[in-house]
């Protein structure tokens, strides 16, 4: 397998690559209902990968099944149910990932009529080992596996590559990151002009990325560093002044040390300085989800306006299913089809 940087849709043949390759976009994963039961199901598969969990299993295992799971699942049911979509004329409800990752497919492969474009979960359904043997059968030989995060992580990205190695009969490539390519920062930065147009400018511009341990940016991984790049890239994109944006991170679990700052402090900080507004956008994230949706734009929210005595909170939406994020991906998986021979 090569990594590079740089609902599933019908499959359609002709085009610019031969009709037995494939392009998967793989997410994190989503439980497949609001519920105690389906959470925690969800929730063992994720915390049982060791690129999720280091900790050694005969500890690790009595502390997730018998503690962790039946304390967190109705919880974090109440939280997926907060925001979890009704079906609509676009099509079927559920988790907003599991919706918006299956809307995007359906963009890129209106983008590339030519290959098959489909969509898979690491963690839950569609998962994407069991995608993978499906399209083996159906005589797909060329698999392009597109993780849905832009910064790349061991964390992450590195699971969707552990899966994609234990693929047989297939040639199989992977994107490995997309954190500068032009076209998407171009539309993240476009999507934050659009909100700001129509809603007006609310000042402070905050990045909030997902944490990370540091111990994992201590052994090498370059999610942290990528996440600035981005940052970076975007602000100078919307030709924003130093002092009109800064980053944090969030959604820190466990105890150790995560990177810092953490976007609460970051907001709590921001208050103190006198910011009533604040626009968060979340570059790490390609679809909206339950840390976005939940977590930033109704928990981080409440507290930023507890800490300003009525300040704002505006959540600037993911790309999700923008036309222009289709385009974006889709020219980062041409790039790789057009260089494999």
């Amino acid at each position: 397998m090569n990594a590079t940087s740089a609902s599933s849709a019908d499959p359609v043949t002709g085009g610019d690559a031969p009709p037995d390759t494939a392009i998967v976009l793989v997410n994190l994963g989503t439980p497949d209902a609001p519920t105690a039961a389906a959470v925690r199901r969800y929730l063992a598969e994720f915390l049982h990968d060791h690129r999720v969990v280091s900790l050694t299993r005969w500890l690790w295992c009595p502390l997730l099944h018998f503690v962790i799971l039946p304390l967190r699942g109705p919880k974090v049911a109440h939280k997926y149910a907060s925001v979890w979509m009704p079906h609509d004329a676009e099509g079927p409800g559920g988790s907003p990932l599991a919706v918006y990752t299956r809307r995007l497919a359906m963009g890129v492969q209106r983008e590339m009529p030519g290959v098959r474009v489909v969509d898979a979960m690491r963690y839950g359904n569609p998962k994407f080992a069991t995608l993978l043997e499906r399209l083996r059968g159906e005589g797909i030989r060329r698999v392009l596996a597109v993780p849905l995060y832009p910064q790349y992580s061991t964390s992450t990205t590195a699971s969707v590559a552990d899966v994609l190695d234990r693929a047989t009969g297939m040639e199989t490539r992977m994107v490995a990151d997309y954190h500068l390519d032009a076209g998407w920062v171009g539309a993240v930065a476009t999507s934050i002009g659009d909100y700001r147009a129509l809603h007006g400018d609310g000042g402070h511009l905050l990045f909030s990325f997902h944490g990370l341990p540091q111990r994992l940016v201590d052994n090498g991984d370059p999610y942290a560093a990528q996440c600035r790049a981005s940052a970076a890239a975007i602000a100078g994109a919307l030709g924003l002044a130093p002092d009109r944006w800064s980053m944090s991170y969030q959604s820190r679990f466990g105890r150790e040390r995560w990177l810092e700052p953490s976007t609460s402090d970051t907001l709590a900080a921001l208050a103190a300085r006198g910011i009533r507004t604040v626009d968060v956008a979340a570059p790490g994230f390609a679809v909206d989800c339950l840390e976005t949706l939940e977590e930033v734009a109704m928990m981080l929210a409440e507290e930023f306006a507890a800490h300003t005595a009525g300040g704002s909170l505006r959540y600037i939406p993911c790309l999700n299913d923008r036309p222009d994020h289709a385009r974006a991906l889709a020219a980062v998986a041409r790039g790789q089809l057009d260089g494999w021979q």
